[in-house]
């Protein structure tokens, strides 16, 4: 038996695997395995990702709408946005513009697109929303937010006075921006954007080096967006907001591949996510009343304690003077660092190399069992600090003296 026996479980999703609060059931059922009269507080937890909309409409009385929109790759998807209990709307951008909606064959963030994100706003605006929150997260793009734009009525010209055709590699040949058939309810929208105030639009570390390549771009056509997305801030700032702060590298204007910059660029703000989207749940409280505190993401690596939820996580309950332990899918580069973070300690729940398909298919198993590992180590680690130092085993002193030691 545990010697715990009040748990927080706040765990992401994994992506293209589990969503957040799959992911807290299958930790609840290892805990369990263990510690069966355990109180577990289950609070699966939204980035600004998949789910966001469906769990801020749970968590404030709104509800969901559904509306098919423009998917990543220009076809029609199912989308869907949400309307809280405060009427405020909830555009989720993952949900028509994100990762999991394209096929690894056909991922190229050269030619994906946010028109559908800018489509989910107008939704929002003719159902006489006048504030919208877009999360960014679980991006499949990086067109800076140029096809949003586009859907909200801005024509992107070339030098001849074409418009550009939809995808973030089209944005080298911008020449100039015509706003006037902006959507005119923007101007009395108050346009909110919950993101990572870490991505940046531009520079070594912009959104189309740092993301690129996990979205499909090889090193030649990283080199290509980061060029295309330099050119895109300079014609957002020149045509949209001049008067608007660096386009290029402030907080969050590379927030789901460049769509905080173009949305920044419609006056809305960049606000950090934890700040907006965890306000809700009483956080804090309730990770002080565990004994220990449990999150979990797919990947965990030098990015997880940069605006990551098992960061926040980690931060948050060493605050608040209780241990955290990280599971995750995998351990990539720098995955220590979650414990400057403020994690006590962490690991991977797979239980030997696995094709990436069969861990997917697992993950549920493989983060159960893992739970129930971790936490058996945890009473054991316990018991031992209770008891202090022990004398060998007998059969080992004796074995020694036998063999003349």
């Amino acid at each position: 038996m545990s010697p715990l026996s009040r748990f927080a479980v706040a765990p992401s999703g994994l992506k293209e695997s589990l969503t957040a609060p799959q992911a807290a059931q299958a930790i609840a059922a290892g805990l369990h395995r263990v510690a069966p009269r355990a109180e577990i507080d289950l609070i699966p937890l939204v980035d600004g990702g998949e789910g966001t909309a469906a769990a801020l409409a749970a968590a404030s009385g709104g509800r969901l709408i559904a509306h098919t929109a423009t998917g990543p790759l220009g076809e029609a998807v199912p989308g869907h946005y949400a309307l809280l209990g405060d009427g405020t709307a909830v555009v989720e951008m993952a949900a028509v513009a994100g990762l999991s909606l394209i096929p690894p064959r056909l991922r190229d963030p050269g030619r994906t697109t946010t028109f559908g994100v800018g489509e989910l706003i107008r939704a929002a605006l003719d159902a006489g929303a006048r504030r919208v929150l877009v999360g960014c997260g679980d991006s499949g793009t990086s067109d800076g937010g140029a096809g949003a734009l586009q859907a909200l009525g801005a024509r992107l010209l070339d030098a001849s006075g074409r418009e550009l055709p939809r995808g973030g590699g089209a944005l080298v040949h911008l020449f100039r921006i015509d706003p006037t058939g902006l959507d005119p309810r923007l101007r009395a929208t108050e346009l909110l954007v919950a993101c990572n105030p870490h991505n940046v639009l531009c520079g070594p570390m912009g959104v189309a080096r740092v993301f690129g390549p996990q979205k499909g771009a090889g090193p030649a056509q990283v080199e290509h967006l980061s060029a295309a997305l330099e050119r895109w801030a300079a014609i957002l700032h020149r045509d949209l907001r001049p008067a608007a702060p660096n386009l290029r590298t402030a907080p969050g204007t590379g927030a789901s591949g460049g769509l905080g910059a173009g949305l920044a660029a419609l006056g809305a703000r960049l606000l950090p996510r934890f700040d907006v989207l965890l306000g809700h749940l009483d956080l804090d409280a309730r990770l002080a009343r565990a004994d220990l505190v449990i999150t979990a993401e797919g990947a965990l690596d030098h990015q997880s304690p940069r605006g990551k939820i098992p960061g926040e996580i980690a931060r948050r309950a060493r605050a608040l003077g209780v241990p955290a332990l990280v599971l995750a899918g995998i351990l990539g580069e720098g995955a220590d660092d979650i414990r400057s973070a403020g994690a006590a300690a962490y690991c991977s729940i797979l239980p030997a190399p696995l094709p990436l398909p069969e861990a997917l298919a697992r993950a549920a198993e493989f983060l159960t069992a893992a739970t129930e590992r971790a936490l058996r180590l945890v009473a054991l680690g316990h018991d031992l600090a209770l008891t202090g130092p022990r004398p060998p085993w007998p059969h080992l002193a004796h074995s020694a003296s036998d063999s003349g030691a």
